[in-house]
């Protein structure tokens, strides 16, 4: 890894563990998704915290020609991850002097390692997805302006994610009509956005089959028990710290939760 992607990858983890803003990209954007993710390997591996499930985003359609690519990959770390509990407003840390969105999301939380020969279909993202949850995804990045540099910018950053929550379980969705999982998302009473699991290209499922192909080609081992969280169905909603969002699924829940300004990060050693 060059000088630029070592300045890029210790700027943003040091404004992350700082809990402080970035008012410019930390360096000369790279040219290539592959470059991107190489920061963010090298991200990884220096962050104190291990690994427990991957966001999906989708590469909104301007950028899809340049970047080579409709869907991108964040980390998302054991730390940042919770269970939705009935009644409770969750309270999610935010990077105040950054970027901040709320969005809508159908979680798989894999059933089986993934083999490292088997052929990727759809078959083998029906055979791995274990369950399926509904859930809500965090954006957020130190950056305000990460979204605006596009998919590259994003991937550098840990893939703009700073949370999830992982909320019921969707019995029976190996023979669900797609259609009929409700999305909605509420904040602070203003509804932003609201369809249904089908919005998803090719649905969760083929989300999860395109993650299956990325991290074969990237040599990353996708285990029993991580979360695949498979993108924003309703879109990513930017939202300030002290906004409360209702994300609501129909009959298969409710999660409440308020942005909360991110604090400094204090952690002894890595967890690995």
């Amino acid at each position: 890894m060059g000088p630029n992607s070592k300045s890029i990858s210790d700027a943003f983890i040091a404004a992350r563990k700082s809990a402080k803003g970035l008012d410019h990209y930390p360096g000369t954007l790279p040219a290539t998704l592959d470059e991107a993710y190489a920061i963010q390997d090298a991200s990884i591996a220096a962050w104190p915290d291990r690994v427990v499930g991957w966001k999906i985003g989708l590469v909104t359609p301007e950028y899809r020609a340049s970047s080579g690519a409709e869907r991108l990959v964040g980390p998302i770390f054991s730390q940042l991850v919770h269970l939705a509990r009935r009644g409770e407003i969750r309270p999610m840390p935010v990077f105040a002097e950054g970027f901040a969105a709320v969005e809508a999301e159908f979680v798989f939380c894999l059933g089986a390692d993934v083999p490292a020969d088997a052929p990727i279909d759809r078959d083998l993202a029906l055979a791995v997805g274990g369950k399926l949850h509904v859930g809500v995804e965090i954006a957020s990045s130190p950056f305000s302006g990460i979204n605006d540099f596009g998919p590259i910018c994003v991937v550098s950053d840990f893939g703009n994610n700073h949370g999830l929550i992982v909320g019921p379980e969707i019995p029976g969705w190996h023979a669900i009509d797609w259609s009929s999982l409700d999305a909605r998302v509420e904040i602070d009473g203003e509804l932003v956005g609201q369809t249904t699991a089908d919005a998803i290209p090719g649905t969760p499922v083929g989300a999860l089959e395109f993650i299956l192909h990325l991290m074969r080609r990237r040599g990353i081992a996708l285990k029993a028990g991580q979360y695949i969280s498979t993108g924003a169905v309703t879109g990513v909603h930017s939202a300030p710290v002290g906004a409360r969002s209702r994300v609501s699924f129909g009959r298969h829940g409710v999660i409440d939760l308020e942005l909360t300004p991110a604090l400094p990060l204090v952690m002894d050693a890595p967890q690995r």
